[in-house]
Order: structure tokens, then sequence, then C-alpha cells
């Protein structure tokens, strides 16, 4: 029975970690595109709708970076109210 919930603790850490990284990337390519939108200023252009698409990455990304840190400290210290967040 621990072996197995070690191993759940650290399956659990590494989708928390993907989860993390998944939105780290996601920050950068909003900050990217806010500060720089030259690369996609055919799309923009096209399309006014989607300049806000940056501020929307970076929203999505700061919330998934977020939980993904808190899930990572939840499953390291096996706390319900951080994995339940």
């Amino acid at each position: 029975p621990m072996g197995v919930l070690s191993c759940v603790k650290y399956l659990m850490f590494i989708f928390n970690v993907l989860v993390f990284a998944a939105g780290t990337c996601l920050v950068g390519v909003g900050v990217w595109v806010a500060v720089d939108p030259a690369g996609f200023q055919d799309i923009v252009a096209a399309k006014p709708v989607l300049s806000a698409g940056a501020y929307l990455l970076l929203a999505v990304g700061i919330a998934l970076s977020l939980l993904g840190f808190l899930g990572c400290c939840g499953a390291l210290r096996r706390s319900r109210p951080l994995l339940l967040v």
C-alpha cells in the first residue's frame, strides 16, 4: 500500500509539473505577442478581435502556472486543500 501511495504522489507531481510548464509556455507566448506583434500582424490585422488574444493567453497561462505550482506543493506535502484547489 505504501508503494502505491508513493507512486501516486510522484505521478501527481509530474502531472502538475507538466501543467506548470504549459502555463509558463502560454505566458511566454502571450508576452511575446503582446510585446512584438509583428510576427502576428497578418492575423491581428485581419481580425481585430484576436488582438486581445495575447492578454487571454497571459491570463490562462498565469492561472495554469499557479494551479500547477499549488498542485506540485500539494502533491509533495500530501496537502488535501492544495490539491483540491
